[in-house]
């Protein structure tokens, strides 16, 4: 059986309004295309044709990986968890000591991430070393690029 994806309910909502549109509006447009090189005759050299397929094809894989992602969802409630410490869903204001200058993350699973956003996957090193913090508590995390001091300034969760 295939490992369960957590997940906040804006990251599902996010996925599944994606899902909706490659179904309903991308998809539909590169049918045409391919119906419409296909009409244009002899398809052995038909460039537009066969570039309209590969494409469908990448759509399709895409839309079968979204769909394998909802289909795997967990989608975890954060009235449940503790609202003192760092959890998956939760959002972290943190400080760090190196540069004196607040970041805010937000800590999301596999499909939700948005690094320009400040979400970052649950899994990665940053959120491993946030994970079950609370305020006032400063961490030093090793990170590929050496280690990141922070102190965590609060935390909330956003719905």
């Amino acid at each position: 059986m295939s490992e369960m994806i957590p997940m906040t309910r804006v990251g599902y909502e996010k996925i599944k309004s994606e899902l909706e549109h490659l179904e309903q509006v991308e998809m539909p447009a590169l049918s045409a295309r391919v119906a419409a090189a296909r009409s244009e005759g002899d398809l052995s050299e038909n460039a537009e044709y066969h570039g309209a397929r590969e494409s469908q094809g990448m759509l399709q894989a895409k839309i079968n990986l979204l769909r394998d992602k909802l289909a795997r969802a967990s989608l975890v409630d954060p009235s449940k968890l503790p609202k003192d410490e760092v959890v998956f869903g939760a959002t972290v204001v943190v400080k760090d000591l190196d540069f004196d200058d607040e970041e805010t993350f937000v800590l999301v699973g596999a499909g939700e991430e948005d690094y320009d956003a400040g979400k970052i996957l649950v899994t990665s090193p940053l959120a491993q070393g946030l994970m079950g913090k609370k305020p006032g508590d400063k961490v030093e995390i090793p990170v590929p690029k050496g280690t990141m001091k922070f102190e965590i300034l609060a935390i909330r969760f956003d719905d």
